[in-house]
């Protein structure tokens, strides 16, 4: 007899006891797949927002390290990123998490 036969790594993985997948079935959860992803992506801008929020703040009131027009600019960006992050997370609270 012959040892174990080795897969392509390109070979389908068949789950005994779950039938295959329709069409509609399939799309479905790739919409809803993409929709998570969507989401991840959203709540990682939002995270990022308010992080270069906090480093703007920093560079604001880092005095005479950094040239004049650059703390200005900084302090206008860390007032205005906020607000920006909190409309994304209000926008995304709105919308049902998908559910495969």
């Amino acid at each position: 007899m012959s040892g174990p036969k080795i897969l392509p790594d390109d070979a389908g993985v068949y789950q005994l006891g779950r039938k295959p997948e329709t069409t509609s079935q399939r799309v479905r959860r790739l919409q809803v797949e993409a929709q998570m992803l969507a989401r991840e992506q959203i709540e990682a801008l939002e995270t990022a927002l308010r992080a270069a929020a906090d480093l703007a703040r920093e560079i604001a009131a880092g005095g005479d390290a950094y040239p004049a027009g650059v703390r200005e600019l900084a302090d206008r960006i860390a007032d205005d990123l906020p607000a920006k992050a909190q409309t994304l997370e209000l926008l995304i609270d709105r919308v049902p998490e998908p559910k495969l």
